[in-house]
């Protein structure tokens, strides 16, 4: 399966978000839990190489406990701060502010010695589409002020908030690199979502994913649909597909459904937690 997607609107995205650089202290950056290489925008550690880096390992409710405290001594060894968080039910939420003033105190006692004060951080929020941007800036806020949507690119155009006095946050359509270098991340990336579906081939998709769980996550198919597992994907589909009784006319196995089931089931975490990467496969 071949992946290469960039919209035009990312790249005016892109140009836009090196000129907002100027404008901002510190980099929120929301990475999918799940794969938190593969969600993480390459183009971002040369953009915002001098500001302040937080990044939040958003959905990590839906990734395994123990990958999530190994990422983050991953991203903290690399300087960055990290929070843990579920933007959609408010976890990790209420310890962001701490995190962003003391990811800022060089800045903000820079400022201090100037004689200035008060000035409240500024903070860029980015994330490539539909890594759950909107929803995270929403709970921070405490209301519905950014569009959401669980579909990439809901988010247009840019929008400045202002959370308290201390912080304002500047609001920018997810984006995502030109081409995919690895072919992995292309996978990874359209196993939680994040390339819209309608350009895939589902069952080509799925048939990828039963593999990955049947060598990473032994028994979790065979617990969640009753089948034996097999190192065949287009087996497991169809084996799917009769545990569920998805069925097209004349009683023949509707794969499609059951692929479509199978990734319905995995973004929502209903195949238990799982962690698409480690450190040490990238």
């Amino acid at each position: 399966m071949h992946f290469q997607w960039y919209p035009g609107h990312m790249t005016k995205a892109k140009r836009m978000m090196q000129e907002n650089m100027k404008l901002i202290d510190l980099v929120i950056e929301l990475v999918d839990a799940r794969v938190p290489v593969s969600s993480r925008n390459p183009d971002l550690d040369e953009l915002g190489k001098n500001k302040a880096r937080l990044i939040l390992l958003n959905k990590s409710d839906l990734a395994e406990e123990r990958m999530n405290d190994v990422w983050a001594a991953y991203f903290k060894e690399k300087g960055y701060s990290v929070v843990k968080l579920n933007a959609k039910k408010g976890g990790g939420i209420k310890s962001i502010q701490g995190v962003i003033q003391e990811a800022c105190k060089e800045k903000i006692e820079r400022d201090r010695k100037r004689g200035i004060l008060n000035r409240p951080v500024r903070a860029m929020v980015v994330g490539i589409p539909n890594v759950g941007k909107s929803t995270f800036i929403n709970a921070l806020a405490g209301k519905a002020c950014a569009k959401t949507g669980n579909k990439p690119g809901v988010t247009k155009g840019k929008q400045w908030i202002r959370l308290n006095k201390n912080v304002e946050l500047l609001d920018t359509p997810g984006i995502l690199w030109p081409k995919f270098e690895d072919q992995t991340v292309g996978l990874r990336l359209a196993w939680i979502g994040s390339i819209k579906d309608e350009i895939l081939n589902t069952e080509e998709l799925a048939a990828e994913l039963t593999g990955f769980l049947v060598n990473s996550y032994p028994d979790v198919l065979k617990e969640k649909y009753e089948i034996e597992e097999s190192a065949d994907g287009f087996e497991n589909l169809r084996e799917i597909a009769e545990s569920r009784h998805c069925l097209v006319k004349g009683n023949e196995l509707d794969t499609e459904k059951a692929a479509k089931l199978l990734l319905d089931d995995f973004r929502n975490g209903r195949l238990g937690r799982i962690t698409l990467e480690t450190p040490e496969n990238n």
